[in-house]
């Protein structure tokens, strides 16, 4: 189930960069500073950094032998880590309100999760 959940949201995660790639070179740019313009194109990146390890993962987890719990505890941190990372940054940039930039953090630890516990599923792989 979450192999199928990872190939699917990935390109949707990764189309949804592209877009909002595409909103902040045209629509924002009139109307945003630098600053919310670059904090902007951060969750951008950000989020189609992620998409592209989110189907890796699920790519991964095609492959039986691979250690599913681990893959599923990476995808789901590259998850949560895009919403919450790549969403507050969004949101701060259009609002301006500063406490958004608390929530950002969050998403981070869930991309550090992500990683390590690829990392992990990388390491468990080689080792049996």
């Amino acid at each position: 189930m979450w192999t199928r959940c990872f190939l699917t949201i990935a390109p949707i995660l990764a189309a949804i960069s592209v877009a909002a790639g595409a909103f902040a070179s045209h629509a924002l740019k009139a109307k945003l500073d630098t600053y919310a313009l670059d904090i902007w194109e951060t969750g951008a990146k950000y989020q189609m950094y992620h998409a592209i390890a989110l189907l890796f993962v699920g790519l991964l987890a095609l492959q039986e032998s691979m250690p599913q719990a681990w893959l599923n505890a990476a995808g789901i941190g590259f998850i949560v880590g895009t919403v919450l990372f790549s969403g507050s940054l969004y949101t701060l940039s259009l609002s301006g309100v500063k406490i958004l930039g608390a929530i950002t953090p969050l998403g981070g630890v869930g991309f550090l999760i992500g990683w390590i516990c690829l990392a992990i599923a990388g390491w468990s792989q080689v080792s049996s």
